[in-house]
């Protein structure tokens, strides 16, 4: 089993980075700050003005660090990548998939499946302790749950994705009873910028999973461009975004809730509160902690049945996606969250 390893995020404005001696070199204005072996890295990802020396870019592509740049808010610029890995035997069952409707639907249909389970089962814990709120949370309960069994029905991609966007209506319109902060207030999803405060959050932390799972595919060999769910668009990673559906209400939209209700993410955290609405620096960091801890908790995988932490769960559905592809399985598994 793959061992998780950390990812390094820059956030400080005019950082250096180098290499030495298999170390990455952290410098600020000239002095260094940290140094870190490079072998515990899996990832780093540079948030705003961020050089990174060429033998240090040479050496990421070499041993498959994935080199990722953001805007200092947090928008997606582009990933170095080195030499591709992928099988190409592997790649072309991907593409073969694609091209095959019935294929693309089953597909599509676990990926939809997945999401629904997963966004009911947290509603339901969240009604579990948020009993005040139950009347406001269990409409979105029942809705998703009819919509899971026209999900499980339908024949068409198209009618798949327009049942994935009426639960996820039905789903967005519970999250404010389960906000305990005044000041944070949250009216429905919006994004290309977020208009509030929680948005910008819940886009950040989906920025974050987006490129776990998108790492996840490239390091078992699959092309993250080429999804069944959502549509092929040129720069589009689809296949992480189908993947990391499932992934989205447990990891970005349970963690978003803790930090706003334990005050640890306010208002302050925020350029400013109304759009464009984009994390300041203090918040980004507070978040990336938070992140980093939650990934290395540990749980149990409900279909390899063994204990692991959840920043590998990205690689455990990038490879169980891979055998279906190579016909050791079935149907891909979701990963159905107790």
């Amino acid at each position: 089993m793959k061992h998780i390893k950390n990812t390094l995020y820059i956030l400080t404005p005019e950082t250096y980075l180098a290499l030495q001696n298999e170390n990455i070199l952290v410098k600020v204005g000239g002095v260094e700050k940290v140094r870190v072996p490079a072998n515990t890295i899996e990832a780093i990802l540079c948030f705003g003005n961020i050089t990174v020396s060429t033998p240090l870019i040479a050496f990421c592509g070499q041993r498959g660090i994935s080199l990722c740049f953001f805007s200092e808010y947090g928008k997606f610029y582009g990933r170095i990548q080195g030499p591709v890995q992928g099988n190409v035997l592997l790649r072309r069952a991907q593409y073969a998939a694609m091209e095959d409707p019935a294929s693309r639907t089953r597909l599509a249909k676990n990926f939809v499946l997945g999401k629904l389970t997963a966004e009911k089962t947290f509603l339901q814990r969240m009604r579990r302790e948020h009993k005040e709120h139950a009347g406001e949370i269990t409409p979105a309960i029942e809705t998703i749950t009819h919509i899971a069994a026209d999900a499980a029905q339908a024949l068409t991609v198209d009618s798949l994705r327009g049942l994935e966007g009426a639960a996820a209506a039905a789903y967005f319109s519970a999250l404010p009873a389960m906000i305990k902060s005044d000041t944070m207030v949250f009216s429905g999803r919006n994004r290309r910028p977020p208009e509030d405060p929680v948005n910008a959050l819940l886009s950040f932390l989906y920025t974050l999973l987006k490129n776990d799972v998108q790492s996840a595919l490239e390091g078992v060999g699959l092309d993250p461009a080429v999804g069944y769910l959502h549509t092929l668009r040129p720069g589009r990673p689809a296949l992480a975004l189908d993947i990391m559906e499932e992934l989205r209400a447990p990891l970005c939209d349970r963690l978003a809730i803790a930090l706003i209700n334990r005050g640890q993410i306010t208002p302050g955290s925020f350029t400013q509160c109304h759009a464009p609405v984009l994390l300041n620096e203090d918040g980004r960091k507070i978040v990336l902690t938070a992140w980093q801890k939650r990934k290395q908790e540990t749980i149990q995988h409900p279909f390899l049945e063994e204990t692991i932490p959840i920043g590998l769960i990205a690689h455990t559905q990038a490879m169980l996606f891979a055998r279906v592809l190579r016909g050791e399985l079935d149907t891909y598994p979701p990963f159905y969250w107790r």
